[in-house]
């Protein structure tokens, strides 16, 4: 699931830890050069891509160009409107602009971002507004939203949105708002489910009402991840929150476009702004099995680049520093992945030995999988116990944020060649999966 935008990846993706026995499930996701999957789904819903200011350029001798300028101030008007009784708590305010068929939808979209405690919504259409086929009396425009949930000064993430108008009465009134369908990040939570939410001072954690009784036990657990994924952030502050999503069954298939391998129980999608939106698999998914996984989602929410990381060949390194956070310091005898890693590591086991080549295909069998998250976990262990974390985070940093070979890196990190670093790495593998 490539977006199309050079050196950037799909949303990654996270295995469930506590199905690994009963279910034999692994997984993660993100974004990179390639499809996420640590799923740093990335997005910039507008990355690289021109937009056009609300007016566009002055064009006088064309009528219909007048008239499509005139109409689209109307519309940014009533969108201006919208979003000020959005911020200020107005329901019937940020209704009063549509149509009445469209009132359920945006009732469930506007309660969303309310539970969400959105603090900056600035709609900027991208264009001007262009006739319906098959309803000569609407109108389409699209709608570039910057959005910041909880933190008022956040850099806002932006998401493009279509809507349509119909010009009635000399009154122009909303008449659907869509969904988002980005290639790059799909359907956004609150466009689409109704949620309940948990703010707390580094998270906030929502998901929907029939998961309600789930909320505090998470936002608990969040907290305590958040406090370990701040310590991976190798290029600058922490998120300002870590956003993260509960999914039931149903919307496990629908949030972000959905469509994650079956391996996958949580992925990270990059959604601009600097965020990350980390969403989990509830179906099988342990309160034990939660604490290792929001530890991984959140670590690469905390260490990932916005624009993702740039190749399957840092694949290893990537989930293997999300790893090791997850492992929460436990001794290497107790990861849970040794048998898959020793079956990885067997003649035969599908893997040739190299690092850059360890990332397993979408379809993989789990336990494939699980080998391959194990052996990046060793690897980035064995190296934090030769040179201690920082160093390895200045490595993390050189490969991952600012794309230098592990050669270079290996030499200005460690000081040593990474030829020889690689082949103690998967010897450490070996020795401790035995």
């Amino acid at each position: 699931m490539t977006d199309g935008l050079d050196g950037w990846n799909e949303p990654r993706r996270h295995r469930l830890w506590p199905l690994r026995v009963v279910l034999g499930v692994v997984l993660t996701m993100l974004t990179c050069g390639l499809p996420t999957v640590l799923l740093i789904g990335v997005l910039h819903e507008v990355a690289g891509r021109p937009t056009v200011g609300r007016l566009g350029p002055a064009d006088a001798a064309d009528p219909a160009t007048r008239a499509a300028r005139q109409l689209g101030e109307r519309i940014a008007g009533q969108l201006d409107r919208q979003a000020a009784a959005l911020l200020g708590g107005d329901r019937a305010g940020f209704l009063a602009v549509a149509e009445p068929a469209a009132h359920p939808a945006l009732t469930r979209r506007y309660a969303a971002l309310r539970a969400l405690r959105v603090t900056v919504w600035r709609p900027e259409p991208t264009g001007l507004p262009a006739t319906v086929p098959s309803r000569p009396d609407e109108w389409r425009i699209v709608v570039r939203f910057q959005y910041c949930l909880v933190v008022p000064g956040c850099r806002p993430s932006p998401v493009l949105i279509g809507t349509r108008w119909r010009d009635s009465g000399g009154e122009v009134r909303l008449v659907a708002m869509e969904e988002s369908r980005s290639a790059e990040t799909g359907t956004r939570p609150w466009e689409i489910s109704e949620l309940v939410v948990a703010v707390g001072p580094r998270t906030v954690v929502a998901t929907t009402p029939a998961l309600r009784g789930k909320l505090p036990g998470l936002l608990r657990q969040a907290e305590a991840a958040a406090r370990v994924a701040d310590g991976y952030a190798v290029a600058g502050a922490p998120p300002d929150r870590y956003r993260v999503f509960y999914a039931g069954r149903a919307e496990w298939l629908s949030w972000y476009g959905g469509g994650r391998p079956k391996w996958t129980g949580g992925y990270a999608v990059t959604v601009g702004g600097g965020h990350h939106e980390v969403v989990l698999n509830a179906d099988g998914l342990s309160a034990a099995g939660a604490d290792d996984l929001l530890r991984h989602e959140l670590t690469h929410a905390a260490s990932l680049p916005e624009r993702g990381y740039p190749a399957t060949s840092t694949w290893w390194l990537v989930e293997g520093i999300a790893e090791y956070a997850g492992a929460g310091g436990q001794p290497v005898g107790r990861y849970e992945g040794l048998a898959e890693v020793r079956e990885l590591l067997a003649p035969g086991g599908g893997w040739n030995g190299r690092l850059d080549a360890l990332t397993p295909a979408d379809d993989a069998p789990a336990r494939r999988v699980g080998g391959s998250y194990g052996v990046g976990y060793l690897a980035v262990r064995h190296l934090v116990d030769r040179f201690g974390e920082q160093r390895l985070l200045a490595f993390f940093r050189s490969v991952v944020h600012d794309r230098r070979s592990p050669d270079e890196a290996s030499e200005q990190a460690f000081g040593e060649p990474w030829s020889a670093l690689h082949d103690e790495c998967v010897g450490s593998a070996r020795a401790a999966a035995g």
